[in-house]
C-alpha cells in the first residue's frame, strides 16, 4: 500500500485580539483537488501539530467557498488572497497562512473587516430609497455604461486590495480602493447619481483620493480584475469638477 501524501502547513495563530502571535505547524493527508479552505478543515477535524501536540482548532472565515463573498481572505505564502480558490496543487510547500495585516486580527486568521465596511458607511455605498412602497421601474442605463458598471458590481469586499495597498495601514486613514471605486459606482448609477455631491464630497477630506500613492498594487491583487485605479482617476476628474462646484455653487455649473 503507497505511503500517505502529506501536506506541510504554517499557521500563525493567535489566540485573543491582545495577544502576541505565534506559528504552528502541522501535517495534513493529501488529496486531490484540495483547496485551503479543506487544508484548515482538516485540521480542525483532528488539531495536532507536527510534533504531535494537542492543539486548539484553528478559527478563520468563510462563507460561500466559490469566490463571492470575500470572507475567507487571508495570506497566503506572503500573498494575499481568497483561501477557497486558492488550490494547494498550486501552491509550493510548506502552505503558510496568515491573517491580513490590515486589519486587526480576533483570533488566528479571522480578523474584523469593520473598517472597510466603515469607509462603505462614510460614501453612502448604497441607494437611498424613500418607503417601502413599488416605485416603478428606475431609469435605464445606457448598454456601455452599465457594462463597466458591471465590472464595478464584482466587488465582494474582500480587502485583499487594501492589505496589498502600502497606503492602508495602521498609521493612515486612506479608506482604500474598494470604497473608492463603489463611489464611482453609485454615482454612474441614474438614481444613486441623487447623492453624487455627498459621495464625492465624502473622498475629498482626510482618508480619501489624496491618499492614494497610485502604485497600483490594488489591481494585480483584486481577484475579480476590478479596474480600481482606473475609478480612481475617473474620481479624481469628478472630485475636480464637485470642488468648483462648492466653491462657485452648484447653480452656476452644469456637469
Amino acid at each position: 500500500m503507497a505511503e500517505q501524501k502529506m501536506l506541510d502547513v504554517e499557521v500563525q495563530r493567535q489566540d485573543s485580539a491582545d495577544s502576541q502571535p505565534y506559528w504552528e505547524k502541522f501535517k495534513v493527508p493529501y488529496r486531490p483537488n484540495m483547496n485551503v479552505i479543506s487544508v484548515l478543515m482538516a485540521i480542525r477535524e483532528n488539531p495536532v501539530t507536527a510534533d504531535g501536540k494537542k492543539t486548539t482548532p484553528v478559527t478563520w472565515d468563510m462563507n460561500c467557498l466559490e469566490e463571492v463573498c470575500g470572507a475567507c481572505s487571508m495570506v497566503i505564502n506572503g500573498r494575499p488572497r481568497q483561501s477557497c480558490s486558492a488550490l494547494v496543487d498550486k501552491l509550493p510547500q510548506p502552505l503558510k497562512l496568515q491573517p491580513m495585516s490590515t486589519f486587526p486580527v480576533i483570533r488566528d486568521l479571522q480578523i474584523d473587516r469593520s473598517r472597510m465596511f466603515d469607509s462603505l458607511k462614510k460614501v453612502k455605498a448604497w441607494i437611498p430609497i424613500d418607503g417601502s412602497y413599488d416605485l416603478g421601474e428606475g431609469p435605464r442605463m445606457p448598454e456601455r455604461k452599465r457594462e463597466w458598471a458591471y465590472e464595478l458590481s464584482k466587488c465582494m469586499t474582500c480587502g485583499v486590495c487594501l492589505e496589498s495597498c502600502p497606503n492602508v495601514n495602521s498609521h493612515s486613514s486612506f479608506m482604500g480602493p474598494a470604497p473608492l471605486s463603489q463611489v464611482r459606482l453609485f454615482n454612474a448609477h441614474p438614481t444613486g447619481a441623487m447623492n453624487k455631491d455627498e459621495r464625492l464630497n465624502a473622498i475629498m477630506g482626510d482618508g480619501g483620493l489624496s491618499n492614494c500613492g497610485n502604485s497600483q498594487n490594488c489591481v494585480a491583487a483584486c481577484p475579480k480584475g476590478i479596474p480600481l485605479t482606473t475609478s480612481i482617476a475617473s474620481l479624481n476628474r469628478s472630485a475636480t469638477v464637485q470642488m468648483f462646484r462648492n466653491f462657485f455653487g452648484s447653480d452656476h455649473m452644469v456637469d
